[in-house]
């Protein structure tokens, strides 16, 4: 067989070649050689946010009474009997009314825009020392017991994955999207000011709200 027949026959099989071959990207980062990808099973255990829509929320179901015994066992030490507080941990339960004095209270009904915030939180991370220790059944008793605390919700309420989103929180109109990018845009400088910028000499305009610990003047203490 001639040189140039051999050359006709391997034709079909270099095209076949050249178009099974892989494209790669000439700007594909480059993988550093460390680790390992994660595995489905890692994927999914880290897949636990509750959006405000329900996406997310396991099935399940919890009620007000049962609610109450876990939070009297697991939750009170730190929040109270009555989600009212106990030593410098966060008060989940009141402040009503009080966001515009100048003491408020942000608590579950005061300041939280959606029952799915207190569900993904303590789904995720309580008890504190024990997180996700809690069963899905468990984390919507909880959650429907501190709705009650707060008044939202009857004390035969159960709360499941289907009514979940039925549930409005008092505060939930006065969260809005981060508008700075349309509303200040307008202020912003390509090069910032580092030094003399401010108009007039700073003052201190209020005071922190238990305890005073704004020096006045070079009265406060040094920190190395």
């Amino acid at each position: 067989m001639s040189k140039f027949r051999k050359a006709l026959f391997a034709l079909p099989a270099l095209a076949l070649f050249a178009f099974a071959a892989p494209v790669v990207a000439k700007d594909a980062p480059k993988k550093m050689g460390i680790g390992r990808e994660a595995l489905p099973e890692e994927v999914k255990a880290w897949d636990i946010d509750v959006r405000p829509d329900g996406l997310g929320l396991p099935a399940g179901k919890g009620s007000v009474k049962e609610g109450e015994t876990l939070y009297l066992e697991r939750c009170a030490s730190c929040h109270g009997e009555f989600g009212e507080g106990a030593g410098r941990y966060p008060v989940l339960a009141g402040g009503k009314g009080s966001l515009k004095g100048e003491s408020p209270e942000k608590t579950i009904g005061s300041f939280w825009p959606y029952a799915s915030t207190a569900f993904d939180y303590i789904n995720r991370a309580m008890p504190f020392g024990n997180a996700q220790s809690l069963t899905p059944d468990e984390t919507y008793a909880i959650t429907a017991y501190l709705l009650h605390l707060n008044d939202l919700v009857k004390e035969d309420f159960v709360l499941t994955k289907e009514n979940f989103t039925s549930v409005k929180l008092p505060n939930v109109d006065t969260f809005y999207d981060d508008d700075r990018e349309k509303t200040e845009k307008a202020f912003w400088k390509k090069e910032p000011c580092m030094k003399n910028c401010a108009a007039e000499p700073a003052k201190v305009t209020g005071r922190a709200r238990v305890l005073d610990v704004t020096p006045d003047g070079k009265s406060g203490p040094k920190v190395d």
